[in-house]
């Protein structure tokens, strides 16, 4: 249940109606941000250069996203990029792993057990440790590298979000949580 009111997108006008115009479909996590026009404005900024415009393998960046919300028992942020991570060819048994907790699963190679590892790290200790830390520079950019972290911090700002504004599920998401183990 929303804490706060969603914004009315009927009512915007100038440049908030034609950035909201654009996002299509209209979710729910969309119409809470646009209750602060420049807010939505600057996050919508960051999330489109973290899922788009990056050099961060996207498999990568699904897991390590689903492994945030996972952590940070963010269900809707889950249910969108356990779908994204399919878009990107995440395999099966990779995501049901994390739904299950496991981050060293037989189903993870080695460079996503390390990527999960950081995630971990990042998380719950807000620093990664200099062996976590060796693990994933030995298999990306510096630039890759920036971008997972980036969206490691952004994630958890989005699960935070959604969870303190009570930003409710989407079509589909109630029948999915009843097997999601969140």
């Amino acid at each position: 249940m929303p804490r706060i009111p969603y914004y009315d997108v009927e009512n915007a006008t100038g440049k908030h109606a034609e950035l909201l115009g654009k996002l299509k479909p209209m979710l729910n996590i969309y119409r809470m941000l646009a209750n602060s026009e420049q807010g939505a404005k600057g996050f919508l900024r960051m999330g489109n250069a973290l899922l788009y415009r990056c050099e961060l393998d996207p498999v990568l960046r699904e897991l390590a996203i689903i492994r945030v919300g996972r952590l940070s028992r963010a269900a809707y942020e889950v249910f969108q990029h356990e779908r994204i991570a399919r878009e990107v060819g995440v395999a099966e048994e990779k995501i049901a792993a994390l739904r299950d907790a496991t981050i060293e699963a037989p189903a993870f190679t080695d460079n996503e057990k390390a990527v999960l590892r950081y995630a971990d790290e990042v998380v719950r200790n807000v620093k990664a440790s200099d062996k976590t830390l060796k693990a994933v520079q030995a298999i990306m950019t510096p630039g890759a590298l920036v971008e997972l972290t980036l969206t490691i911090g952004y994630y958890m700002m989005v699960s935070r979000f959604l969870e303190t504004m009570g930003v409710e599920g989407e079509e589909g998401q109630a029948e999915w949580l009843k097997t999601a183990k969140l």
